[in-house]
């Protein structure tokens, strides 16, 4: 790396800190000496087609230092994720270019910065659980952050159709580095392995809880994950669409469990 990109990529390293920022501060620092295109995802297997760009960055770098931290972790969790089983293969690739491109709608710029952080952190020698623990450092007192981030890896995960014990061993480490409820935890896995009772999985309850109970999860629920209360928390804005889509799985739920128990 040249010298304007060490000191530029170091400047944005050393604003995030950790083993995050030290993610960030090599991706921009390359980007800064090469000009190179953030490129395709998909060149991690030998496919050079696409056009040319050189990214700014802007945008990225003007985001909050929480709205940052969650960006640059959910991409590099993701990286080491997808390395469970020692390689990265070409369905776990698509997996990842599923999620930004439908999941997350990215624009161009952003989906190229997202890409490299991603190529970046499979081939960092930093662990998995270093990534967590500074995401947890960072949003401790924010447990709808960490519920967001465990939904994320596992959408990815099983986007194949399976979560290996590679994939859960490392989502598990998080759930522990989190402090994440491990009930929680098996009612989030439901929602993607298993299509029973997934309307009490997304609510937080099960099918033996009273009317009052469901009715309580469901509105701390709507409490905790309003689109503008997360926004305000740190979510980047390009995630704001899963925290909408969350929403609606909520609303979605508590009607059909309402309509099948007869609630008024």
């Amino acid at each position: 790396m040249g010298w304007k990109g060490k000191i530029i990529g170091g400047a944005i390293g050393f604003f995030l800190g950790g083993p995050l920022g030290a993610i960030l501060g090599t991706v921009v620092g390359h980007a800064v000496d090469t000009g190179a295109e953030l490129d395709r995802l998909s060149d991690m297997r030998g496919d050079a087609a696409g056009r040319r760009e050189r990214p700014s960055g802007r945008r990225l770098w003007g985001m909050e230092k929480q709205q940052l931290t969650f960006f640059v972790a959910a991409f590099s969790m993701l990286a080491k994720l997808s390395k469970a089983d020692g390689r990265v293969s070409s369905e776990e690739i698509d997996s990842v270019e599923e999620f930004i491109q439908q999941d997350l709608r990215l624009d161009p710029e952003r989906r190229r910065m997202a890409i490299e952080i991603f190529r970046t952190a499979v081939k960092s020698p930093v662990r998995f659980e270093d990534f967590a623990r500074q995401f947890h450092r960072q949003f401790y007192r924010q447990p709808q952050m960490h519920e967001l981030m465990i939904d994320i890896l596992l959408r990815v995960a099983v986007a194949d159709g399976i979560l290996t014990d590679g994939e859960e061993k490392l989502i598990l480490s998080a759930v522990e580095i989190f402090g994440f409820s491990q009930v929680r935890y098996q009612q989030l896995k439901e929602k993607y392995v298993n299509t029973t009772d997934k309307a009490y999985a997304v609510l937080g309850c099960n099918p033996g809880d009273s009317d009052a109970e469901v009715k309580r999860c469901y509105r701390q629920r709507v409490q905790e994950y309003h689109p503008d209360k997360i926004a305000s928390r740190g979510l980047p804005p390009d995630f704001t669409r899963l925290a909408e889509e969350k929403f609606r799985e909520i609303q979605e739920a508590w009607e059909k469990i309402k309509a099948a128990r007869n609630i008024p």
